[in-house]
């Protein structure tokens, strides 16, 4: 009786990786091995903030919820490993990338991003782009480049009318 439960325990583990997986557009395997408990808090609190999630499943259910998925990451299975899970895009990629250059025990191994698995270099090159409020700002000041090009020349245009 008791192994049914364990096995029906563990389906069910497998069932909420794979829901997790499937309704989240960001999903980053990484390593935490020598991180301390606070350090780990100070990251869930950071990606809480995100809409994000940090949790940590035995690698043989994960590699189960991974194949129903057909998703193939057995390289990256070896050692302690958590999954973090991420609503949006951008926004926990920005705040695993911070936290990992502040803490060189937290490796980033790999990624499933909307869907495709994404290697590291494609987790850094996301990392690196602006928020969205830094591309408005860049768009606004495009914008009132022009603007002002303009009002100089209708500026120089009245003057010259004007003699």
């Amino acid at each position: 009786m008791a192994n049914e439960k364990v096995i029906g325990l563990k389906k069910e583990t497998v069932k909420e990786i794979t829901d997790k997986i499937k309704n989240s557009e960001a999903v980053i395997l990484f390593s935490y091995q020598g991180l301390s408990v606070s350090d780990l808090s100070d990251l869930r609190r950071k990606l809480r903030e995100t809409a994000s999630e940090i949790k940590i499943y035995k690698n043989t259910l994960t590699k189960r919820a991974l194949e129903e998925l057909k998703i193939d990451l057995t390289d990256f299975m070896e050692g302690p490993n958590a999954l973090l899970f991420g609503k949006s895009l951008l926004e926990p990629i920005k705040v695993i990338a911070d936290f990992a250059k502040n803490h060189d025990k937290l490796q980033i191994r790999i990624g499933i991003l909307n869907g495709a698995v994404a290697d590291i270099n494609v987790i850094k090159e996301y990392a690196n782009i602006p928020s969205r409020e830094g591309l408005l700002t860049m768009f606004a000041s495009g914008l009132i480049q022009y603007l002002r090009e303009f009002a100089i020349g209708v500026d120089m245009i009245s003057k010259q009318k004007e003699e």
